[in-house]
């Protein structure tokens, strides 16, 4: 019973932090939702119980999956620790546990592949030190510190450190993140990606 007002209690404080982070006034936040503000104000307040409809609508109103807003708070290790392949001669830090995409800081310390790979989605990366090779297809281009490089994954492509190592920030869909970090590849606090 305690864990559950426990958990009741981070949501209602949710829902009023994530309302206030966006500028919006209860009235505001109400009317998005078609509540009335004095139903959503005992909502925050403690003073009414959630339905799970209400909940549902103040979530996708708030941008926010249900599961996120209803997620207990077991973040008890809040310290990213770096994961090195040193096989692939590449050290990742996961930055985000989200489940349809991951974002993850890079260290390359390899030169490009010679195996091109193709997976469905698109990539995108920029990189915060050295030189970056993309081969994409038949292309090589070089993307320096503080440009970025955006493409389709269905164009065969791979990419490794020119010149020395190099540091990136990429955004990885499902796909990019099983193919680029790979299920044999992820850091023991995150679970694998199923392979198909």
């Amino acid at each position: 019973m305690t864990q559950d007002k426990d958990l009741e209690t981070l949501v209602r404080q949710r829902i009023r932090s994530l309302r206030t982070a966006r500028g919006w006034s209860l009235d505001e936040l109400a009317h998005r939702c078609l509540i009335s503000p004095s139903t959503l104000s005992r909502i925050e307040t403690g003073h009414r119980r959630v339905a799970l409809d209400q909940i549902a609508t103040i979530a996708r109103v708030l941008g926010i999956t249900l599961d996120r807003l209803v997620e207990g708070d077991t973040d008890d290790d809040v310290v990213i620790r770096p994961h090195c392949d040193e096989d692939r001669g590449v050290t990742t830090w996961l930055l985000s546990r989200d489940h349809h995409q991951t974002v993850a800081k890079m260290r390359i310390n390899r030169e490009v592949p010679t195996d091109l790979r193709v997976h469905p989605g698109r990539d995108w990366f920029t990189v915060l030190s050295g030189t970056i090779e993309l081969r994409l297809g038949e292309r090589t281009i070089l993307v320096g510190t503080n440009e970025a490089a955006e493409f389709s994954t269905l164009v065969p492509h791979a990419f490794g450190a020119h010149g020395g190592p190099a540091e990136i920030l990429c955004i990885l869909d499902h796909d990019g993140e099983r193919s680029h970090l790979g299920p044999h590849r992820t850091p023991p606090d995150r679970p694998a990606a199923a392979t198909p």
